[in-house]
């Protein structure tokens, strides 16, 4: 059965060319959304997936919720619900007043579906599942005022809308924000995180905010609440040049012990971020987990995630199972996630 894939829009396009790298076929998109023969799993550009959708369709409000009502107690047979369970009505903002409608569609099927199955209806929630995984319950994505897929299993790849922090700096705060929910895990107290092209000093205050001790390297100026920070120690530093004291300590003798992070967040040629900073820190042991971002703006996004994905690469050997995203605060770059393989 098909499944729809959702997106940031504007880059369906984008995920639409992954999914045929990966041999799938491409059916209908339309904004923040393409449906597919099939779901790869580990796509870059998809933030969640609807499996196995089926698609019904309604010239009123009234018509969809019952059409919703019989799929989903069509697929409920022999399934016993006894906890909270996600119900999420959605469809993409880019269609002026869709929103009322996706809002009648759901109050119409809770109300169906209250008269036949009162207590699953009084379990049904809203909050869709943080993290990378699959939650079982229905979702439902309107393409259109009078069309909806509906799927009873979402599979997540973790991009979701982070709440902002009045004293972050800049906007990329989000995006390291997000970036931990889809490594599953985040800096935590007492540990050291190194923040190449640290300014304004948004990553280094997410991490400080959690207790870690940052060194940011960035000539520019720190602001906000990464400005005077007492766990941010801020060096006006050349990021590609800097090499960490530990690196300094273990030269000649064992291999560097390594910062418990590595942040990244350059205005740079991908290539150049991955031959400069990814592929030395890694090689060398410098870190256990890193968050990078490499912008895609003026390359090929595809070609460079095939290189980045390719068995030869720097990720592939030293760091299997990387995640890369394209999250929801991302704009023209891939976000980078991962953890270290441990020196053999």
């Amino acid at each position: 059965m098909p499944s729809l894939l959702t997106c940031q829009a504007g880059f369906e396009d984008l995920l639409a060319r992954e999914l045929a790298d990966a041999r799938a076929v491409v059916a209908a998109r339309g904004p923040g959304w393409v449906v597919a023969d099939r779901a790869p799993e580990d796509l870059a550009f998809a933030h969640a997936l609807l499996v196995d959708a089926v698609e019904v369709r309604g010239d009123s409000v009234n018509a969809l919720a019952q059409r919703i009502t019989e799929v989903f107690l069509e697929t409920l047979r022999g399934e016993r619900i006894e906890t909270a369970w996600p119900c999420i009505f959605a469809g993409p903002a880019e269609l002026v007043g869709l929103g009322r409608r996706v809002s009648a569609v759901e109050k119409a099927f809770l109300e169906l579906l209250k008269k036949k199955l009162s207590r699953v209806a009084k379990l049904a929630g809203g909050d869709i599942p943080r993290g990378v995984g699959e939650a079982r319950g229905l979702f439902v994505w309107f393409t259109d005022f009078g069309v909806a897929q509906v799927a009873r299993t979402l599979r997540t790849n973790g991009p979701q809308r982070m709440a902002d922090d009045d004293l972050a700096p800049s906007r990329s705060y989000l995006k390291v924000e997000e970036a931990y929910v889809v490594l599953g895990e985040e800096p935590a107290t007492d540990q050291t995180v190194v923040d190449l092209g640290a300014a304004p000093g948004g990553w280094s205050y997410s991490a400080a905010k959690r207790g870690a001790h940052v060194i940011a390297i960035d000539n520019g100026p720190l602001k906000g609440g990464a400005l005077n920070h007492p766990r941010i120690e801020h060096r006006r530093e050349d990021a590609f040049r800097f090499v960490p004291s530990f690196a300094r300590a273990s030269e000649g003798t064992a291999p560097a012990a390594g910062c418990d992070w590595l942040f990244c967040d350059m205005v740079e040629e991908p290539h150049h971020v991955l031959r400069h900073i990814v592929e030395p820190w890694l090689t060398r042991g410098w870190c256990r987990r890193f968050v990078v971002n490499l912008k895609f703006g003026r390359v090929d996004p595809l070609a460079l995630l095939r290189e980045l994905r390719a068995p030869d690469s720097v990720l592939a050997r030293l760091a299997p199972g990387t995640r890369i995203r394209h999250l929801y605060h991302d704009r023209e770059e891939f976000t980078l996630t991962g953890v270290v393989k441990p020196a053999e």
